[in-house]
């Protein structure tokens, strides 16, 4: 089957299972989104969400973050991943906005990157839920399930970036990186994976493909 029709059929089966699939990082605008995507770097969204009320409530804006001392944000995300790297890079990029932004988030891929502690993921995920442009960010689920599924080879994120964006429709990418986001964590594990039980897998995926995996890891 060729890579685009098995596309074709796994959107199928996403929008059956996932119509409107939620963000998953609670915020109120792009700047907490933001905030939250940064933080949620090698930590669970479960974690990001439960310490960023507190944090929040003390800055929720660029002017309030950069006015917190380091150690202050750091009190607040300390049982995230990489807290301290995260706390400073929260600080500096909110001063960044203030200098170079006037204090808002620019809709703008190359300009989010250049914020400290953005990388393209980061920033295609503001794109794509803050501001609804087309953008489809590749976390290691995705990474891990277009391998699987066979639409790409898994050499590099970047590669499978590209090579979704080559199969799905531009009009489904914003909703299509959450869709295998969930999927992944619901139907689709790294280990242990049942094939003939999995959805998508059962047809898209072999046990060769599989065993490759579970040395990797």
């Amino acid at each position: 089957m060729k890579r685009r029709d098995k596309a074709e059929r796994i959107g199928k089966i996403l929008d059956e299972l996932y119509p409107e699939p939620p963000i998953p990082l609670d915020h109120r605008d792009p700047f907490t989104l933001l905030v939250s995507v940064m933080l949620s770097a090698q930590t669970t969204d479960k974690k990001v969400n439960e310490v960023t009320p507190a944090l929040f409530a003390e800055a929720s804006n660029p002017k309030a973050m950069a006015a917190l001392p380091v150690e202050r944000i750091l009190g607040h995300i300390r049982t995230v991943g990489l807290a301290p790297t995260k706390a400073k890079n929260l600080k500096r990029m909110a001063e960044q906005l203030l200098e170079r932004h006037g204090g808002k988030v620019p809709a703008d891929l190359d300009a989010l990157e250049q914020l400290a502690g953005v990388g393209h993921k980061t920033a295609s995920v503001v794109m794509c839920q803050a501001f609804g442009q087309p953008a489809f960010p590749v976390d290691t689920h995705i990474h891990r399930l277009a391998a699987r599924w066979g639409l790409s080879d898994g050499k590099s994120v970047v590669k499978t970036e590209a090579d979704l964006k080559k199969v799905f429709p531009e009009d489904t990418w914003n909703r299509r990186h959450l869709q295998i986001i969930y999927f992944g964590r619901e139907h689709c594990p790294a280990r242990g994976h049942d094939l003939e039980s999995c959805p998508i897998c059962s047809w898209t995926a072999s046990k060769k493909r599989i065993a490759e995996e579970s040395r990797r890891d």
